[in-house]
């Protein structure tokens, strides 16, 4: 019997140990790598002969303008507004591009033509209007090897763009995350690959923060569209800043292929792809939206939305292309599993009101705001790009 208790004592002994040596020794990262290109960026507006670059702002009375930007320099842009050039002011900057005859923009015809200069902060949302959003997860190989995922997928956005001077706050116990991305706008209504086709295709920069707090809680990360987590966890005031410029490429695909988009926090680089890396370019994501309309069963604020309030990608609405590899959120170290697998096993285990499973999530939460790598008061983010312009994103208390 003895020796059955000191082989028994000897066991847990070696169980203790071994636990004990693979909590010390588990990997603590505080973000996913990212690579990064040689070059630095070069932000600058896109030839006129390979694309047009508008920007809105304000008139006296609250109405929209279109201004096309033919000079910036990091602070301010300088260009004619589009109704010089005799377009139509629809508060929509596509339809105003698109009332115009094809031959409008000429380099005489813009040379002849007053020009006016306006600072980034006076510039609106380059987002349209809309509260409702179609955001992508996981389109770029790497992001996807990150979050283990192994197909793309939508789901709904909601809350309308701020611009590209902007601040969003970082609530106390919140693990905040940032996300660059590339998004489209239409002058039309998208209900079919014929119109995504002829429709006049303006391109922007923006950004998608995430709470990581209810990815976590509610994501199935066996199913990513499952519908449930992502809109509650990536929707919210200040969650969607958008870039200054919409630019209307004459080729869209090869133009975004080209893109650059980076993400720096504090100047410390973040990430940094192109648009050739999507795994579905833009047209194939509105064909995968449109075929994804018919049921509401995307989990949001308590009740089931669908994909697009209107069964159509609206004027109103932005098709997103989804993040890159180098966020910050990384699944649960083998500590964070350990330590909730003792937590669970100190409050009763199997009698406890939280099973294991959410036992281990809340420890693992815990431990990573006590780690404060994730967004705080004080940090900066830059969203950059070759030809989109810059989002600077103050984060506050």
């Amino acid at each position: 019997m003895r020796r059955i208790v000191k082989w028994l004592v000897a066991v847990a002994a070696v169980l203790v140990a071994g636990t004990v040596i693979a909590w010390a020794t588990s990997p603590d990262p505080t973000g996913n790598p990212a690579s990064f290109e040689d070059a630095p960026l070069d932000p600058r507006l896109a030839p006129m002969d390979e694309a047009l670059t508008l920007a809105q702002y304000e008139l006296e009375f609250g109405e929209a303008a279109t201004l096309l930007v033919t000079v910036f320099d990091g602070e301010s842009v300088t260009g004619v507004d589009l109704a010089d050039l005799g377009a139509d002011r629809t508060s929509y900057p596509l339809r105003d591009l698109a009332s115009l005859p094809a031959d409008a923009i000429t380099p005489e015809a813009l040379a002849a033509l007053p020009t006016m200069n306006l600072p980034y902060d006076a510039l609106l949302p380059s987002a349209p209007g809309g509260a409702a959003h179609i955001g992508t997860g996981t389109n770029f190989p790497e992001h996807a090897e990150e979050a283990n995922s192994g197909s793309v997928f939508q789901f709904p956005k909601f809350g309308t763009a701020t611009p590209a001077r902007t601040t969003i706050r970082a609530r106390e116990g919140i693990l905040l995350d940032y996300e660059v991305e590339l998004c489209m706008r239409f002058d039309r209504d998208i209900a079919s690959l014929d119109d995504f086709d002829a429709a006049v295709k303006g391109v922007f920069l923006c950004g998608d923060f995430t709470n990581r707090n209810v990815l976590v809680q509610l994501a199935d990360t066996d199913n990513l569209d499952s519908g449930f987590g992502f809109s509650d966890a990536k929707s919210g005031t200040g969650h969607y800043p958008s870039g200054p410029f919409i630019v209307v490429p004459r080729d869209w695909k090869s133009f975004v292929a080209n893109l650059r988009m980076t993400t720096s926090v504090n100047g410390d680089p973040r990430q940094d792809a192109r648009g050739g890396e999507m795994t579905l370019d833009f047209r194939a994501l509105a064909e995968k939206a449109l075929g994804d309309m018919a049921k509401p069963r995307f989990f949001y604020a308590g009740g089931f939305q669908p994909l697009a309030p209107e069964g159509r990608i609206t004027t109103d609405m932005t098709l997103m292309s989804g993040t890159s590899e180098g966020v910050i959120f990384t699944p649960p170290s083998r500590a964070d599993m350990i330590e909730g697998i003792v937590a669970y096993v100190l409050r009763g285990g199997p009698l406890a009101r939280a099973g294991l499973v959410n036992t281990v999530k809340r420890e693992f939460i815990a431990n990573e705001v006590e780690s404060g790598h994730f967004l705080k008061p004080g940090d900066t983010v830059v969203h950059g790009s070759n030809h989109l312009g810059d989002i600077i994103v103050e984060v506050t208390g």
